[in-house]
C-alpha cells in the first residue's frame, strides 16, 4: 500500500519545525527509524533554509511537499517558484581542509547529498523540484 503526503506552506523560517514534525509523523507510519527519520529532516531543513534564504531572498513564496511511501522508500518532492537554481551544480566542499581555511557555507547540499539515498533535480513548468529518496534499512 502506497502512503502519499501533499501539502504546501508559505516560505518562511518559522515553518520549519512544523514540517519537520509533519515529516516525522508521516516516516513514522511507514516504520521508518528514529535515524532515517532525523536523515530526512535534516534534509529538509536544509533545503528549506537555501530555498528561503537563497531563493526567495526575503521574498513572499510557497513551497510544496509531495511524498508518498512505498514499501521500504520514501520519495519527497520539495518545489517552488523562486528562480531557477539547481543545486546539485554546487561543489561539495572541502571538508579535509583546516578548519580556519574553509569559507563559510555550502555544507547544506554536501548534508543532503550524505544522508539520503538519492537526490534529483529539475526545473519544469516555473519550478524548482528537488526530489530526495530514503530507503528504510
Amino acid at each position: 500500500m502506497v502512503v502519499t503526503l501533499d501539502f504546501t506552506i508559505p516560505a518562511r523560517l518559522d515553518q520549519i519545525p512544523d514540517v519537520a514534525l509533519m515529516i516525522e509523523k508521516y516516516m513514522q507510519t511507514g516504520g521508518f527509524s528514529s535515524h532515517e527519520i532525523l536523515d530526512i529532516q535534516l534534509a529538509i531543513e536544509e533545503t528549506l533554509t537555501n530555498i528561503i534564504d537563497h531563493g526567495y531572498r526575503g521574498k513572499a513564496g510557497q513551497v510544496t511537499f509531495c511524498g508518498s511511501i512505498d514499501t521500504d522508500l520514501l520519495t519527497l518532492e520539495i518545489s517552488d517558484t523562486s528562480p531557477e537554481f539547481n543545486p546539485l551544480h554546487v561543489s561539495d566542499p572541502d571538508i579535509s581542509a583546516p578548519l580556519g581555511d574553509r569559507k563559510e557555507g555550502g555544507l547544506g547540499v554536501y548534508l543532503i547529498r550524505q544522508v539520503t539515498d538519492s537526490v534529483t533535480y529539475r526545473y519544469d513548468n516555473g519550478k524548482n523540484i528537488l526530489t530526495v529518496t530514503k530507503k528504510k534499512k
